[in-house]
């Protein structure tokens, strides 16, 4: 089996992708290199094979703003695959990786001939524009403490060992959950200064625990009624 077959997307495609091998061309990158770039031209499709990466848009005014971030398995660039619109977003290596670069016209031609790949990029696209339109929601009605309290448990995950507690590792910057969120560094780092007093957050080594994630439920849920 070749290495596209191996990646998690084109699993059970049911066609062979033998032929699509030798179009596609992989390579490794380095750590803050741009692999994207704002109004790039390009429409090669990226497949993550190792390392991470950082997706972020940019305004007018120079403001950037973190989409998210991208791990091996994961897959950009789809979007001018599919329409070949130039770029709206800069992708930047945060780690040294390997990726698996897929012409336009090659990802394509698997998708059409794969209904199971096709199947999984539809729904792919539905899950990003849902969390996208989320996101929109919680900026349209949220304060910052409440688009923070919900930042940190959509990059969370259930603590293992302890009941009721989740995690964020490696624990986040506070600039980085700035930009995430539209507001300054200063802002997040009182707003954590509140949280660590109420014991619902707690800094280790490795990772940021959410003691109380609940209670952070809570909050956003009922923000988000009183706006209603």
């Amino acid at each position: 089996m070749g290495r596209l077959a191996g990646f998690p997307f084109f699993k059970d495609a049911g066609v062979d992708l033998t032929s699509y091998e030798s179009r596609c061309i992989w390579r490794r990158f380095d750590a803050n290199e741009i692999l994207v770039d704002f109004d790039d031209a390009s429409t090669d499709v990226y497949l993550l094979a190792s390392g991470e990466v950082r997706i972020l848009n940019r305004t007018q005014s120079g403001k950037e703003v973190i989409l998210g971030e991208m791990r091996a398995g994961e897959f950009f660039g789809e979007l001018a695959a599919i329409d070949g619109v130039s770029r709206s977003a800069n992708v930047t290596a945060l780690t040294r990786g390997e990726l698996c670069v897929v012409p336009a016209a090659v990802f394509r031609e698997i998708v059409f001939a794969a209904p199971p790949i096709a199947d999984k990029l539809l729904r792919l696209l539905a899950k990003r524009v849902r969390m996208l339109n989320a996101r929109l929601m919680e900026h349209a009605v949220l304060d910052l403490r409440h688009r923070l309290y919900a930042e940190l448990l959509r990059l969370s995950a259930p603590r293992p060992g302890t009941e009721g507690e989740r995690a964020v590792s490696p624990p986040p910057y506070h600039h980085v959950l700035a930009a995430r969120i539209g507001c300054r560094r200063e802002q997040v780092t009182r707003e954590f200064t509140v949280m660590a007093q109420e014991g619902l957050v707690d800094r280790t080594r490795g990772a940021l625990i959410l003691r109380r994630p609940d209670i952070l439920e809570a909050r956003v849920a009922e923000a988000l009624r009183e706006d209603s």
